[in-house]
Protein backbone atom coordinates (compact mmCIF):
# COMPACT_ATOMS: atom_id res chain seq x y z
CA UNK A 1 0.00 0.00 0.00
CA UNK A 2 1.39 3.41 -0.95
CA UNK A 3 2.18 5.94 1.75
CA UNK A 4 -0.14 8.90 2.08
CA UNK A 5 0.88 12.02 0.15
CA UNK A 6 0.93 15.20 2.27
CA UNK A 7 -0.22 18.44 0.63
CA UNK A 8 1.91 21.54 1.27
CA UNK A 9 1.01 25.15 0.44
CA UNK A 10 3.65 27.88 0.40
CA UNK A 11 2.26 31.40 0.83
CA UNK A 12 3.67 34.80 0.00
CA UNK A 13 2.07 38.11 -0.84
CA UNK A 14 2.70 38.34 -4.61
CA UNK A 15 3.36 34.63 -5.35
CA UNK A 16 6.10 35.58 -7.81
CA UNK A 17 9.38 34.42 -6.24
CA UNK A 18 9.85 32.79 -2.80
CA UNK A 19 6.67 30.71 -2.74
CA UNK A 20 7.25 29.72 -6.38
CA UNK A 21 10.83 28.62 -5.58
CA UNK A 22 9.59 26.58 -2.61
CA UNK A 23 6.83 24.92 -4.63
CA UNK A 24 9.31 23.80 -7.28
CA UNK A 25 11.94 22.60 -4.81
CA UNK A 26 9.48 20.46 -2.86
CA UNK A 27 7.89 19.19 -6.07
CA UNK A 28 11.24 17.66 -7.06
CA UNK A 29 12.85 16.89 -3.69
CA UNK A 30 9.65 15.53 -2.15
CA UNK A 31 8.35 13.75 -5.23
CA UNK A 32 5.95 10.96 -4.34
CA UNK A 33 5.63 12.12 -0.73
CA UNK A 34 4.24 15.63 -1.06
CA UNK A 35 1.73 17.45 -3.22
CA UNK A 36 3.07 21.00 -3.65
CA UNK A 37 1.31 24.28 -4.19
CA UNK A 38 1.97 27.99 -3.83
CA UNK A 39 -0.24 31.06 -3.71
CA UNK A 40 -0.35 34.70 -2.70
CA UNK A 41 -2.63 36.98 -0.74
CA UNK A 42 -2.34 39.60 -3.48
CA UNK A 43 -0.86 37.69 -6.43
CA UNK A 44 0.80 39.71 -9.15
CA UNK A 45 -0.36 37.26 -11.81
CA UNK A 46 3.11 36.63 -13.22
CA UNK A 47 6.09 34.61 -12.00
CA UNK A 48 9.35 36.56 -11.69
CA UNK A 49 11.55 35.59 -14.67
CA UNK A 50 14.64 35.36 -12.43
CA UNK A 51 12.86 32.77 -10.27
CA UNK A 52 12.32 30.64 -13.37
CA UNK A 53 15.90 31.15 -14.57
CA UNK A 54 17.41 30.14 -11.23
CA UNK A 55 15.13 27.11 -10.93
CA UNK A 56 16.04 25.94 -14.43
CA UNK A 57 19.78 26.39 -13.78
CA UNK A 58 19.42 24.33 -10.60
CA UNK A 59 17.46 21.69 -12.53
CA UNK A 60 14.14 22.23 -10.75
CA UNK A 61 10.83 21.99 -12.61
CA UNK A 62 9.15 25.16 -13.86
CA UNK A 63 6.24 23.67 -15.80
CA UNK A 64 2.85 24.74 -14.49
CA UNK A 65 4.20 27.38 -12.11
CA UNK A 66 1.89 30.38 -11.97
CA UNK A 67 1.05 33.27 -9.68
CA UNK A 68 -2.38 32.69 -8.11
CA UNK A 69 -4.56 33.69 -5.17
CA UNK A 70 -4.67 31.71 -1.97
CA UNK A 71 -8.46 31.82 -2.34
CA UNK A 72 -8.11 28.96 -4.86
CA UNK A 73 -7.14 26.70 -1.98
CA UNK A 74 -9.94 27.79 0.35
CA UNK A 75 -12.69 26.86 -2.14
CA UNK A 76 -14.79 23.69 -2.04
CA UNK A 77 -13.09 20.95 -4.02
CA UNK A 78 -9.58 22.37 -3.52
CA UNK A 79 -6.88 20.00 -2.27
CA UNK A 80 -6.92 19.74 1.52
CA UNK A 81 -3.62 21.03 2.90
CA UNK A 82 -1.65 19.21 5.57
CA UNK A 83 0.93 22.00 5.90
CA UNK A 84 0.83 25.73 5.15
CA UNK A 85 4.11 27.68 5.29
CA UNK A 86 4.39 31.44 4.92
CA UNK A 87 7.68 32.48 3.34
CA UNK A 88 7.29 36.24 3.61
CA UNK A 89 6.61 38.41 6.64
CA UNK A 90 3.67 40.21 5.01
CA UNK A 91 1.75 36.99 4.36
CA UNK A 92 2.52 35.76 7.87
CA UNK A 93 0.88 38.86 9.34
CA UNK A 94 -2.25 38.74 7.19
CA UNK A 95 -5.52 37.07 8.07
CA UNK A 96 -5.42 33.86 6.08
CA UNK A 97 -8.49 32.07 4.78
CA UNK A 98 -9.79 29.20 6.88
CA UNK A 99 -8.03 26.13 5.53
CA UNK A 100 -10.13 22.96 5.43
CA UNK A 101 -8.58 20.17 7.46
CA UNK A 102 -6.74 22.42 9.95
CA UNK A 103 -3.22 22.08 8.51
CA UNK A 104 -0.03 22.50 10.51
CA UNK A 105 1.39 25.98 9.91
CA UNK A 106 4.76 27.68 10.34
CA UNK A 107 6.49 30.85 9.23
CA UNK A 108 9.65 30.33 7.15
CA UNK A 109 10.31 33.95 6.19
CA UNK A 110 13.29 34.93 4.09
CA UNK A 111 14.19 38.18 2.38
CA UNK A 112 12.49 38.82 -0.94
CA UNK A 113 15.04 38.37 -3.73
CA UNK A 114 12.77 40.38 -6.05
CA UNK A 115 13.41 43.47 -3.87
CA UNK A 116 17.16 43.40 -4.54
CA UNK A 117 18.37 46.18 -6.81
CA UNK A 118 21.69 46.24 -8.58
CA UNK A 119 23.38 44.53 -11.46
CA UNK A 120 21.93 41.48 -13.15
CA UNK A 121 24.51 39.36 -11.33
CA UNK A 122 23.55 40.82 -7.93
CA UNK A 123 19.85 40.24 -8.56
CA UNK A 124 20.44 36.66 -9.71
CA UNK A 125 22.66 36.05 -6.67
CA UNK A 126 19.75 37.08 -4.42
CA UNK A 127 17.52 34.47 -6.10
CA UNK A 128 20.22 31.81 -5.80
CA UNK A 129 20.58 32.59 -2.10
CA UNK A 130 16.79 32.42 -1.59
CA UNK A 131 16.75 29.08 -3.40
CA UNK A 132 19.55 27.78 -1.15
CA UNK A 133 17.79 28.89 2.06
CA UNK A 134 14.51 27.33 0.94
CA UNK A 135 16.24 24.13 -0.23
CA UNK A 136 17.87 23.77 3.20
CA UNK A 137 14.54 24.24 4.99
CA UNK A 138 12.70 21.91 2.67
CA UNK A 139 15.45 19.32 3.12
CA UNK A 140 15.04 19.53 6.90
CA UNK A 141 11.26 19.26 6.47
CA UNK A 142 11.37 16.22 4.18
CA UNK A 143 13.76 14.50 6.60
CA UNK A 144 11.25 14.73 9.47
CA UNK A 145 9.56 11.50 10.53
CA UNK A 146 6.16 13.18 10.07
CA UNK A 147 4.07 10.09 10.76
CA UNK A 148 5.79 9.31 14.06
CA UNK A 149 5.81 12.82 15.60
CA UNK A 150 2.98 14.01 17.78
CA UNK A 151 1.45 17.33 16.63
CA UNK A 152 3.15 19.36 19.37
CA UNK A 153 6.63 18.01 18.54
CA UNK A 154 6.01 18.39 14.82
CA UNK A 155 4.90 22.00 15.31
CA UNK A 156 8.06 22.77 17.30
CA UNK A 157 10.25 21.26 14.58
CA UNK A 158 8.46 23.24 11.85
CA UNK A 159 9.00 26.45 13.83
CA UNK A 160 12.68 25.61 14.31
CA UNK A 161 13.07 25.09 10.55
CA UNK A 162 11.75 28.61 10.07
CA UNK A 163 14.60 29.93 12.20
CA UNK A 164 17.35 28.40 10.07
CA UNK A 165 19.94 30.56 8.30
CA UNK A 166 18.35 33.23 6.16
CA UNK A 167 15.38 33.81 8.42
CA UNK A 168 14.03 37.32 8.28
CA UNK A 169 14.87 39.27 11.37
CA UNK A 170 18.42 37.89 11.60
CA UNK A 171 21.47 38.33 9.47
CA UNK A 172 22.01 35.47 7.05
CA UNK A 173 25.38 33.85 6.72
CA UNK A 174 26.71 34.12 3.21
CA UNK A 175 28.14 31.08 1.52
Amino acid sequence: MADRVFNVLFLCTGNTARSILAESILRKDGRGRFGTFSAGSRPKGVVNPLALTVLEKAEYPTDGLRSKSWEEFAQPGAPVMDFVFTVCDNAAGEACPVWPGQPMTAHWGIEDPADVEGTAIERERAFVQALRFLKNRIGAFTALPIRSLDPLALGAKLTAIGRMDGATGRKAELA
